[in-house]
């Protein structure tokens, strides 16, 4: 168990996303100025809208450009403590920037995500003192998991002088940002040293390499009821868990990865080696199909993504097929996994049939047999779902789950059913974005601070201070 490591930005070097180049490299002053300059400053913005933290966009772009960089960054930051993170990784073409109204005119719509990162990194670059906590409360929250969703909200907690003690039972902490975002978007230090500045910003602990279970029994290990107990509330931000298997002949043995558990040993584990792997098959439709497959691509192999429907019923964003085929990815279609194939426990492909036949191996009588065929692939990469982090909610008395695995909470003030318990993130939306578990954080920490501050007997305070 580590406690609030002095510096967080040490990932080991010689990790395979290392490699990559930045997509959208941060822009310089002029790059930034000029850009500002192209916006329009809508006064009913649709940018703004369909941005889920709600951030001043109009009002963060005309700081820029009138050179107010420390203004711009805390109207960001204000809005979504985690306004680096996504303006590097967030899809601002299905969000922000895909309702530009320079989209409407044929135009290339307003870089928003670019400058955004520029803002943010520029400012804290300066000095980390944007934001200040306002005095202690007295009151604590333990946050469980160390993703978007708990940093989030440690941070919004901690600005209101509560004290917040977050829970991660890996030893690298950042969740999502850290371990599962494309390389060639952000890297993984990139998170760590973005969690690192809201660490700074008030009372918060993070204990790392310790796991909220029903009942401790060992070391490492912390119960529900005992967090219960010493904190005045709890907050639940567990994300996803395991990669969900194919369950076909062949999938056990070498060559067989979960894509969630692969992206993260790219982005963290240096000893992960490629070495060998000339072809990979990518199972799935989802963006993290399209990210693994992307990245495969990137680094010179080559990539079939297998898919069960037609492109057109992809849950995946068009934006980022684009950039997978773009790299060298291919797509095959209406087709679904009936076996991975090996010779002598050696994986040679992933053989593949039309999705009508299902995972069928025989046609009914009289018929031809289903046309089947190998995808020739030294790796296999799933990307059909994860499963949903249940153990640890249940432990908590009053936390239900809905029929697909999912926290349930109430929307206005994401409390589950235990009074003192809320939740956010993916465990509560089903897999979303982080720029979704930051504005579900921020409803539920305004929660937990009012419910905090009515049950000590004092008013909820206003916005905390703010200094140049």
């Amino acid at each position: 168990m580590t406690r609030a490591p002095a510096s967080l930005s040490a990932l080991p070097s010689g990790r395979i996303e290392e490699r990559f180049e930045d997509k959208n490299p941060r822009y310089t002053e002029a790059e930034a100025f000029a850009e500002a300059n192209r916006c329009l400053y809508c006064v009913d913005a649709p940018c703004v809208k369909a941005c889920p933290t709600e951030i001043d966009i109009p009002s963060f772009i005309r700081k820029i450009a009138t050179g107010q960089v420390k203004g711009a960054a805390r109207t960001i930051l204000t809005a979504n403590l985690l306004g680096q993170s996504c303006g590097q990784a967030c899809p601002v073409e299905v969000l922000c920037a895909g309702d530009c109204v320079y989209n409407a005119w044929g135009r290339e719509p307003i870089a928003i995500g670019r400058l955004q990162r520029y803002a943010v990194e520029a400012a804290l670059a300066k000095g980390p003192g944007l934001l200040r906590a306002k005095p202690p409360t007295g009151r604590s929250v333990a946050l469980v998991g160390a993703g978007p969703a708990s940093i989030a909200a440690a941070g919004y907690l901690a600005l209101e002088g509560h004290r917040a003690v977050i829970f991660e039972r890996k030893s690298i902490p950042g969740g999502l940002n850290t371990l599962g975002i494309a390389p060639y978007k952000m890297k993984g230090h990139e998170a760590l040293r973005e969690l690192e500045w809201v660490l700074s910003l008030g009372d918060i602990e993070l204990r790392a390499g310790v796991s909220v279970v029903e009942q401790a029994a060992a070391p490492g290990e912390v119960s529900a009821r005992d967090l219960l107990a010493e904190f005045d509330a709890v907050f639940l931000g567990l994300g996803l868990g395991d990669d969900t298997r194919l369950g076909i002949p062949g999938e056990d043995g070498e060559g067989v990865v979960g894509a969630t558990a692969f992206i993260e040993r790219l982005k963290a584990d240096p000893r992960l080696e490629l070495t060998g792997v000339r072809r990979a098959a990518v199972v799935g439709g989802g963006n993290t199909a399209l990210d693994v497959a992307h990245e495969l691509a990137l680094l010179g192999v080559d990539v079939a993504i297998v898919y069960r429907r037609s492109e057109a019923e992809m849950s995946g964003y068009a934006h980022e097929l684009e950039g997978a085929r773009v790299a060298g990815a291919r797509l095959i279609e209406n087709r679904v996994p009936v076996e991975v194939a090996r010779d002598g426990g050696r994986l040679v492909g992933l053989r593949i049939a039309p999705a009508d036949a299902g995972a069928r191996r025989e046609a009914p009588q009289g018929a031809a047999p289903a046309a089947e065929e190998l995808v020739p692939a030294d790796l296999v990469a799933v990307a059909i779902g994860q499963s949903r982090a249940t153990r640890v909610a249940l432990a908590f008395e009053g936390v239900a789950l809905d029929a697909r695995g999912r926290v349930v909470v109430d929307p206005a003030t994401h409390r589950t059913g235990n009074p003192r318990v809320y939740s956010g993130g993916d465990c509560v939306n089903g897999g979303k974005e982080v720029v979704n578990a930051v504005a579900e954080a921020k409803i539920a920490a305004r929660a937990m601070h009012e419910a905090m501050m009515q049950r000590a007997g004092a008013a909820a305070p206003g916005p905390a201070p703010q200094g140049e």
